[in-house]
């Protein structure tokens, strides 16, 4: 009896000599469309084309060629069922024994940047995902393929003749995740596209249904203290590799992501030690050493157990400056054979390297509420110093604008209310968290004296608007000359009048920078 399977694939990846195996091996006769069928014919494969198995031709640009009874037929007939096998006697309907489908690339292709509707449109599968569904409902006498990595398990668990059933299933259950993660992403992609209503043109921005299927990717010890489980879902870990260490945690991961968003800000050779997601020392210079004693200088207390990044290579004479104190994790691009011998012998000490940027302008944030989710885009707007305004009498020098935007930089990252004072292209104290603004400065001045750091001739960076004068006359009792913020208060010109009177020039940027 004739068996037939059904290659039609977008992704082709290991389909030759699949195909060959099922041809050679198990006797199949194969039924394919477009690229695939001209794909293995190139290769000496013999292919019988779709339309000329169900007598009814491709049309529409290939829109309409599989969604006809003798392909469905054949994939959803019960074998063991009397009345579906005289139904498909009757009207010639073959069974197709295995399927191996994968879909256009539709996530891919609206995630990439200018893409127009009418080019995601396209790229909607429908005929792929309704073979597949109706394989993996059958799955009891049809295998169905849909992940190219599977191949060599199917021809495996065929040769043997054991296990292909429970094989079926699992492969079964990955179609429905994958087609239901694949309808998902097209409907929040035109959710995004078009409001709902009677106006569809409306562009919204966020979907009217979240429909957020995301695979787990790691099962963690425990979430932020041990009595909390938790899990990490997605591809975070694609973007690094572990070179040593423990596994991570679920706080790792926290102050992983907030480092690797903060060393994104940063051209220059940079370092930066966070500790709770907060960064606590933060300097660029020519000289990565020389970053590093500028950043651990400004709280050589709370690095204890926090997290080091850098955005260029780690060489022996850095690791060894960084060895001296006890952290749980380093991020670099890179390490030298040296850096790497000296910090294996600290056996706990996970190293990470990191490998790509997370395109942080076009993520959302996500965070559960009671009985839902808040979502956001990210607080990654570029800066842009030409749309400040200088709003005092004095304008700023070369060094203080520099003190400035490097200050800027950082203060986004800080937990609100946010304080920074900085330096040339560092950082001198650091205020975070706090329920009042002048609190925060409070405590980035008492870190500075804490660390024998001067503030005189500082600037300093607040998140958000100074509500009061009170708050920025602190600031320049404590030595900062320039002072940079949102603006945006019913008492700017108080604050600016103040800035005026103690000589100080001040920057207003705009865009508030409140991080909960």
């Amino acid at each position: 009896m004739e068996k037939f399977a059904l290659l039609s694939v977008s992704d082709k990846t290991g389909i030759v000599a699949f195909a060959q195996s099922l041809v050679d091996e198990f006797g199949f006769t194969l039924l394919s469309t477009g690229g695939t069928a001209s794909l293995l014919r190139d290769n000496g494969i013999h292919v019988t084309d779709v339309s000329d198995h169900t007598g009814f031709p491709e049309m529409m640009d290939g829109r309409v060629k599989t969604l006809h009874p003798k392909i469905h037929g054949g994939l959803l007939c019960l074998r063991d069922n009397d009345e579906h096998q005289r139904a498909a006697a009757e009207h010639q309907i073959k069974m197709i024994d295995l399927v191996v489908v994968n879909l256009y690339p539709f996530e891919d292709t609206v995630a990439k940047s200018g893409v127009s509707l009418e080019e995601a449109i396209e790229q909607i599968d429908i005929g792929g995902p309704s073979m597949l569904r109706s394989a993996a409902k059958n799955h009891n006498d049809v295998t169905v393929v849909c992940d190219p990595i599977d191949y060599n398990r199917v021809v495996d668990a065929m040769r043997s003749g054991e296990g292909l059933l429970s094989l079926r299933k699992e492969l079964a259950l990955k179609v429905f995740l994958k087609t239901s993660a694949y309808d998902g992403a097209i409907s929040e992609f035109l959710s995004s596209q078009y409001r709902s209503g009677p106006d569809l043109d409306e562009i919204s921005g966020f979907p009217e249904t979240l429909d957020l299927k995301v695979k787990k990717s790691m099962v963690l010890r425990y979430g932020e203290n041990p009595h909390q489980q938790a899990s990490l879902y997605g591809d975070l870990l694609d973007h690094f590799t572990q070179l040593q260490g423990k596994e991570l945690s679920y706080n790792n991961i926290l102050d992983i992501s907030a480092s690797a968003y903060l060393i994104g800000e940063f051209e220059r050779p940079t370092v930066a030690i966070l500790k709770h997601t907060n960064p606590c020392g933060v300097s660029s210079a020519d000289d990565l050493d020389i970053a590093w004693e500028r950043a651990f200088e400004t709280d050589r207390q709370a690095p204890f157990g926090g997290i080091i990044v850098v955005n260029n290579t780690i060489d022996v004479s850095l690791a060894e400056k960084i060895g001296e104190i006890f952290c749980e994790v380093i991020i670099a691009p890179g390490f030298t054979d040296s850096a790497l011998s000296l910090f294996e012998r600290k056996k706990n000490l996970r190293l990470l390297v990191s490998k790509s940027g997370f395109g942080a302008e076009t993520l959302r944030e996500y965070r559960t509420v009671p009985g839902g989710l808040l979502a956001q885009d990210r607080d990654q707007k570029r800066i842009n110093p030409k749309e400040f305004d200088i709003v005092t009498e004095r304008q700023p020098t070369e060094l203080e604008w520099r003190s400035m935007l490097f200050g800027w930089k950082v203060v986004r990252h800080v937990k609100s209310n946010a304080i920074v004072y900085a330096g040339d292209e560092r950082t001198l104290g650091v205020g975070a968290g706090q329920m009042s603004r002048v609190d925060s400065s409070r405590i980035a001045v008492w870190k500075a004296g804490e660390a024998g750091l001067s503030l005189e001739g500082s600037s300093v960076a607040s998140d958000a608007f100074f509500p009061f004068a009170d708050g920025l006359i602190a600031a320049a009792e404590a030595g900062a000359t320039a002072a940079i913020q949102p603006g945006g208060s019913v008492r700017d010109e108080d604050v600016i009048a103040a800035a005026n009177e103690k000589g100080m020039t001040m920057v207003f940027t705009k865009n508030r920078h409140f991080k909960h």
